[in-house]
């Protein structure tokens, strides 16, 4: 796996953690690329997801990559939990959510995130 794509365990969940802090937009666009090995061998409609942007750059490419991953990726995808997301463009999470036509829950940390994922 990824070192930076895990599968994590949290009450009892299996959830996907997508960790892109404190990356460059070059790590983000190479590790975002790599998500759909992963989410593609869940069965549709499972994957628990949780993207940590704590810290990271974008650019034009990396931000494009976000958006058609997160297209591919609708199937597979239960929920998706953003945190970090203070260094993300402005814009960046209205544009994916049109795009993709997905919802993004933002949390203030991962802790929460992880909690509201493994709800239900």
């Amino acid at each position: 796996m990824h070192e930076r794509i895990s599968l994590v365990k949290h009450r009892n969940k299996q959830l996907l953690l997508v960790d892109l802090s404190g990356c460059s937009s070059g790590m983000v666009e190479q590790v975002v690329r790599a998500v759909p090995d992963y989410v593609t061998t869940q069965p549709v409609g499972s994957v628990l997801l949780l993207a940590d942007f704590t810290g990271a750059s974008f650019d034009e490419e990396a931000v494009r990559t976000i958006k058609e991953v997160a297209v591919f990726d609708k199937p597979y995808v239960k929920k998706s939990a953003w945190v970090g997301t203070a260094s993300l463009p402005v814009g960046f999470k209205d544009d994916i959510k049109k795009f993709s036509r997905r919802e993004f829950h933002i949390f203030a940390d991962r802790q929460e995130a992880l909690d509201w994922l493994a709800k239900d």
